[in-house]
Parts: C-alpha cells; sequence; structure tokens
C-alpha cells in the first residue's frame, strides 16, 4: 500500500511537471499507468483519473492566475461547454461501456491520432499551414467543447488535454490556451467526478474512485502542475509538443495492439 501511494504521488509529480506548460493536466498519460502498474479495475480507473485532476488541477491554476493568464472569455467558453458534455459521457462510460475491450479501443481511438496529428502539425513549417484567423466563432468553440466533454468523461481526462491540442493546432498561442484548458479540466472534474460518485450508487460494478491513488496521484500533480505551469516561459515549446505527440500515440498504438489481441 505504501509502495502504491509513493509510486502514484512520484507517477503524478513526474506527469504533471512535463504536461501543465502546454494545458494538459496530465490525465491522459496517468492513466494507463494506474490500469497497467496499479491494477486499478474498470470503470473505477476513470473516476480516479478525475480525482486525480481535481486535486491536481489548482497547483498550475494557482501560478497561472498569479500571471494574469486566465483572464479573457477564452476559459468560460470552453467551461460552458464541457460541463454537460462530461456528465453525458460519465453516464455513457458506466451504463454502456463497461467493457475492458471496448475501454482500450475508445483510449488507442483518442491517443493514436491525437498523437500524431500533434507531431504533424509541430513538424509542419508555418508557412505551409493554412492561413485562419485562429479565433473559431462561440458556437464553434461550444460544439468543439461539448464533444470534448463527452470524450472527456468517457475516458476520464477532463477534456482539456484535447482541446489544448485543437486550438493551438487552429492558430491560438499556447500561452493563451495553456490556462483555458487546464481550467475546463479541472471544472469538467469535479462535475465528472460528483457524477461517478452518483452513479455508483446505481451500478453494482466497481464505479467509485479508489480514494487514495487518486489522493496520492493528485498531490503529485498539484507539485507538478504549479512547477510546470512556473517552467512554461523557460521550456522549449516544439520540445514538448513533440514529446507529447510522441507519447501519446505509442500509448495508443500499444493499447491497440492489446484490445485486438
Amino acid at each position: 500500500m505504501d509502495w502504491t501511494l509513493a509510486g502514484g504521488l512520484a507517477a503524478g509529480l513526474l506527469i504533471a511537471t512535463v504536461t501543465a506548460p502546454v494545458g494538459v493536466s496530465g490525465a491522459v498519460f496517468l492513466l494507463p499507468v494506474q490500469m497497467s502498474v496499479f491494477a486499478v479495475p474498470d470503470p473505477a480507473v476513470t473516476p480516479t483519473n478525475l480525482l486525480f485532476n481535481v486535486v491536481a488541477g489548482p497547483g498550475a491554476l494557482c501560478r497561472y492566475r498569479r500571471d494574469g493568464a486566465l483572464r479573457g472569455d477564452l476559459t468560460r467558453r470552453l467551461v460552458l461547454g464541457t460541463l454537460p458534455g462530461v456528465v453525458a459521457g460519465a453516464a455513457l462510460r458506466v451504463l454502456a461501456l463497461p467493457g475492458p475491450g471496448v475501454f482500450r479501443l475508445l483510449i488507442a481511438a483518442l491517443l493514436l491520432p491525437l498523437g500524431l496529428w500533434l507531431c504533424l502539425r509541430t513538424l509542419t513549417p508555418a508557412r505551409h499551414r493554412p492561413p485562419h484567423a485562429g479565433e473559431s466563432s462561440p458556437r464553434t468553440l461550444t460544439g468543439l467543447a461539448l464533444a470534448v466533454g463527452v470524450v472527456g468523461g468517457i475516458y476520464g481526462i477532463g477534456g482539456g488535454s484535447i482541446l489544448g491540442p485543437v486550438l493551438v493546432g487552429r492558430g491560438l498561442p499556447v500561452a493563451r490556451v495553456a490556462p483555458a484548458a487546464l481550467a475546463a479540466t479541472f471544472t469538467t472534474s469535479l462535475v465528472g467526478a460528483a457524477a461517478y460518485a452518483l452513479l455508483s450508487l446505481v451500478s453494482s460494478g466497481d464505479v467509485a474512485p479508489h480514494w487514495w491513488l487518486g489522493l496520492a496521484c493528485g498531490t503529485g500533480g498539484l507539485i507538478g502542475g504549479y512547477l510546470g505551469a512556473r517552467l512554461q516561459p523557460r521550456l522549449p515549446e516544439r520540445l514538448l509538443r513533440l514529446l507529447l505527440g510522441t507519447l501519446a500515440a505509442t500509448l495508443g498504438a500499444l493499447y491497440a495492439a492489446q484490445a485486438l489481441n
């Protein structure tokens, strides 16, 4: 038990330190660690991951707030779009998608294209990209946030890890997107964790989060998120994006192979 908690603390710290500078809480990469290393059963791994986001989120957000990076309407739009989506995703995850095989396919379908796309966008010279203003219409942004919220509720990532690279790929600067994406992840994770707690009352499966492991990972993420947000101006953005994209694509390919075997 002590080893598990220490391992969760270290995993949350390391992952959040690397991912927070680009607006990702780290839950998208922590989830396979929870399943493979800590043997968190399915579907309890999803609310445990949401619990990580709830505990870890204030670390990076506190730093970004001190820097004034949370101002503007982008945060509000993302939060309002993802909140209803994460509730729907949580219900689908518990009531319609309980099997581990299906869950692994969902992980692969999310991580593999996201990682490849992120690497491609990073390596493509800016002059070859189609010109656009970078700003999406409120309706488009809300629709995107809603769809991402559903996926985030199913996957247990809050949705910010998808919104971040999508919006950056559309031309918005990382310095603006990262705080808003993390704020959306934090708020939707609060709602998603509460939804799973309620669903655990009417479900016979292992739906409730593993509280101690989630708290341990979240504590590490709290520290790592603050450090990552503080390091953002000093880190090479291109290298971080390539690292995240490669890791996401590798994990997606691994889970696709496991699900198809």
